[in-house]
């Protein structure tokens, strides 16, 4: 019984050897980039970046410093298993009105929080244009689950097994994304909603 439990702490305390190649992808593509963009960055040739994500060469130190500030980490950032890469300590910070902007034909959407990466949730706050449910091409849906706050205005939230309901400033609603839905403004200006998504 002992040897047992001997053999399985000693089988907890073996730790996955870390594949650095493939934690600079997992960073590169988190970040949206490709091999191209990542090497204009980091100063490090194309065909380095693909050896080096490839394990077909270990980094130099000096590659190593390259990396983290291109790709904008910390070095320790690197060596650490995505897994365990879930630190406590990270803050972003988006001042009023400098979020990334990513407009819709019915929505004018600003991303917030979008220094981090590898994110639990996608926090942004919307300005609704759709005035009609029928501007919609069908139902939006999306993995997750969702939560929503009305900042400003009125809006009619449309989902697809119950009635439509309509929401004031202050309102909220959470909900499963993959259920279809859909938001149009019901003030006479242009509603703003918070929305908060689960990744």
């Amino acid at each position: 019984m002992i040897d047992k439990e001997r053999e399985q702490k000693s089988t907890e305390a073996n730790v996955a050897p870390l594949q650095l190649g493939k934690r600079v992808r997992e960073i590169r593509l988190a970040n949206n980039l490709t091999l191209e963009e990542a090497s204009r960055r980091t100063g490090l040739a194309r065909s380095t970046l693909s050896k080096i994500e490839n394990e077909q060469i270990s980094p130099t130190f000096q590659a190593v410093q390259k990396l983290a500030t291109g790709l904008n980490i910390d070095i320790p950032q690197l060596f650490v298993n995505p897994q365990d890469a879930r630190t406590s300590g990270r803050r972003d910070v988006t001042r009023f009105g400098e979020g990334r902007p990513h407009p819709t034909p019915t929505y004018e959407h600003e991303i917030l929080a979008n220094q981090l990466t590898n994110k639990k949730m996608l926090p942004y706050k919307s300005t609704v244009r759709a005035r009609d449910f029928d501007q919609y091409p069908g139902w939006v849906r999306h993995a997750g689950e969702e939560f929503m706050l009305v900042l400003k205005g009125k809006v009619r939230f449309y989902t697809e097994f119950y009635e439509p309901v309509d929401l004031d400033t202050g309102d909220s609603t959470y909900y499963d994304g993959t259920m279809g839905h859909a938001l149009v403004s019901i003030s006479e200006e242009d509603a703003e909603v918070l929305w908060v998504t689960s990744n």
